[in-house]
């Protein structure tokens, strides 16, 4: 194998040739080998990430058990410890919290499904042009900002105990399909907004290309500027679908027994909060893996957009 000289008569280790003349790697050489440089760069940047490795880890064990000492000895940590880390009452209480958490991921399909599909009609009423669509984005506007001032326990309230006391022929009283919809109603809000903003993000010179190839407006919505809208609010929308997650549990407040509701009886006979901690790390383990999720979701698009692979 013969080494080219750079310009100043140096070898030139980048550019290693093989005896037929060509480049190794290439068609007609033979299998590449890294040079020494790039090998000991490799090295380092291993050394590197398993020192970064071995620091982070240290600091998270110290952090720790400082933490841990902490709380410890405080003078309060006995009553505490027996008051919230009751080992019999958690035992008790996560076979029911998981039995009452099935309700919460029912209601968060169903409502996850009826908030995209109102918040999408909600955003694209508000886009619409023309005047003869004013009154439709008028109402919309209204909605979006009524819904997403209200606060939702409010909200909840109003629909889960309003509604049965107007008595009305036909409409139910069950504090679940209440409790969902009013979970539909305030999460429409928030993601038609989010709709809106992806819609308003594609530029115009989108909608105008696909009228000048004869597709009509309504057309251009469906296949143009929705695919592109959506694509890039995946990320928002898998927040609010986190944050939707959490606040089903907030229709215990209308009798319908979920996993908080579940703790709630088991509190109310023992005077012992352990079970409110074990619903609530029910809901931090089911939390963590959807966070992560969007969390790779919106890295894999940022990496694809800055490859210029979305529009």
């Amino acid at each position: 194998m013969s080494v080219v000289k750079d310009g100043f008569g140096r070898d030139d280790p980048g550019d290693e040739r093989n005896e037929h003349g060509g480049k190794d790697g290439f068609p007609g050489g033979s299998p590449y080998v890294p040079s020494a440089r790039r090998l000991e760069r490799e090295r380092y940047r291993r050394v590197r990430a398993r020192r970064a490795t071995a620091v982070a880890a240290l600091s998270t064990l110290v952090t720790g058990v400082v933490v841990y000492l902490l709380v410890v000895s405080a003078p309060g940590w006995p009553r505490t410890r027996e008051t919230f880390f009751n080992g019999q009452y958690a035992r008790e209480a996560f076979p029911k919290v998981l039995e009452g958490l099935w309700l919460n991921l029912r209601l968060l399909l169903l409502c996850g499904a009826a908030v995209l599909v109102l918040g999408m009609l909600i955003a694209v009423a508000r886009t619409l042009r023309g005047p003869v669509f004013f009154p439709l984005r008028v109402l919309a506007a209204a909605y979006t900002d009524f819904f997403r001032g209200l606060p939702l326990i409010i909200n909840l309230m109003i629909v889960v105990l309003g509604v049965p006391a107007l008595r009305l022929q036909g409409v139910t009283v069950d504090p679940v399909l209440l409790g969902g919809t009013a979970l539909t109603l305030t999460y429409s809000a928030y993601v038609a907004e989010v709709f809106r903003a992806g819609i308003e993000s594609v530029h115009p010179s989108q909608r105008a290309a696909a009228r000048s190839l004869g597709l009509s407006n309504r057309q251009a919505l469906r296949f143009v500027v929705l695919p592109q809208a959506v694509r890039r609010q995946v990320p928002p929308l898998l927040n609010d679908l986190v944050s939707l997650q959490k606040d089903t549990g907030l229709v215990s407040i209308g009798g319908a027994v979920d996993a908080v509701r579940a703790a709630d009886i088991i509190v109310g006979r023992s005077l012992n909060y352990t079970p409110y901690i074990v619903a609530g790390l029910v809901f931090v383990a089911l939390t963590i893996p959807m966070t992560r999720f969007t969390d790779w979701v919106t890295a894999r698009m940022d990496r694809r957009r800055a490859q210029g692979g979305t529009t």
